[in-house]
């Protein structure tokens, strides 16, 4: 692995991004600003930006109903994504998806998914359309333990192998689907185990080393553009919040969540880099300051942006009842 110190700065500002914008949407959701459920990524930075290092900007990815960190790392606008989660008109789906459901095909997000294990699919037919089209992209599906017990992952994983895909499915394994623990819905220790059935590679890393996180990823990119099909990467990480905001997350042993905040990722890269000479504290912290105001900017544009009007309810609408509807 070869990355530079300016490479390692940006992904240390990623990871600290996603944090701020997590922490940010946790404080306005507990004070009623932001409606519906809000799914928090926060101690899971690592991975959405360890892999989203290694992708070009034409390159996709599909996400889960705990997708901001995904979007955030993928280039997402920090205005529009905020915006979204005020249901305001000025966001990416015009105030309309909501926190579950952010997307920006522009730049290759197909979209976070409010249903589990939806994203497989999709990801298999981007896959499927890079292939077919020779335009070198792949797709990132990323998902979440639980939702490889569903049939949309198995469906995709066959699919994927035996038309050599250019899909990573990326395994966010949080030892939790919401409430029950991994051992309780699974009898492998491993979610990468089930790669093998598929005859593709299976990986397991540490989802909170960005490094490792970062090296897997390149091998796997690198191997679906030259042709050779999908690779199934399990990353171990852990969320610092419940399931949702508002979960009491008395199912967790306390000892079990101390553990995990003492492997905090961010944490863990900023002790490398003023280890390794990479950055200052100063300068770490004037990168700290910059990320807080681009999102207090973001909460201003949120805050300040219109609801969207009562007619909008039936535009953007694909069905073809749409006509019949009228807004009273």
């Amino acid at each position: 692995m070869s990355l530079s110190n300016y490479q390692i700065i940006e992904m240390y500002k990623t990871m600290k991004r996603i944090r701020e914008f997590e922490s940010k949407a946790m404080e306005l959701f507990g004070e009623g600003h932001i409606p519906g459920f809000v799914h928090l990524y926060m101690g899971e930075e690592a991975v959405a930006t360890g892999v989203c290092s290694n992708l070009n900007e034409d390159d996709y990815i599909t996400s889960t109903h705990r997708g901001h960190g995904h979007i955030v790392a993928k280039g997402g606008d920090l205005k529009y994504m905020m915006a979204e989660l005020f249901g305001k008109a000025t966001g990416y789906c015009k105030g309309k998806g909501g926190s579950m459901h952010i997307a920006d095909a522009t730049k290759g997000i197909l979209g976070a998914n409010g249903i589990v294990g939806a994203g497989h699919n999709i990801a298999v037919g981007a896959g499927l359309s890079a292939k077919y089209k020779g335009t070198g992209q792949v797709c990132i599906c990323f998902f979440g333990d639980g939702s490889t017990n569903q049939g949309t992952f198995h469906e995709s994983l066959n699919m994927a192998s035996i038309w050599k895909l250019p899909v990573i499915f990326v395994c966010e394994n949080n030892l939790y689907g919401i409430s029950m623990h991994q051992s309780r819905h699974q009898a492998i220790q491993d979610v990468a185990d089930r790669a093998v059935a598929y005859n593709m590679p299976g990986v397991v890393v540490d989802g909170n080393d960005i490094f490792a996180v970062y090296e897997a990823a390149n091998e796997a990119i690198n191997r679906a553009r030259n042709g050779q099909g999908p690779t199934l990467i399990e990353c171990k990480t852990y969320r610092h919040r419940g399931h949702f905001e508002g979960d009491p997350t008395t199912y967790r042993d306390p000892e079990e969540v101390r553990e995990w905040l003492n492997k905090d990722p961010i944490h863990r890269l900023f002790e490398y880099m003023i280890e390794n000479n990479i950055s200052t504290e100063e300068e770490i912290q004037r990168i700290n300051e910059e990320v807080n105001k681009e999102i207090d900017e973001a909460v201003r544009f949120a805050e300040e942006s219109p609801y969207p009007p009562l007619e909008s309810a039936v535009e953007d609408i694909y069905t073809d009842i749409v006509e019949e509807v009228r807004v009273r």
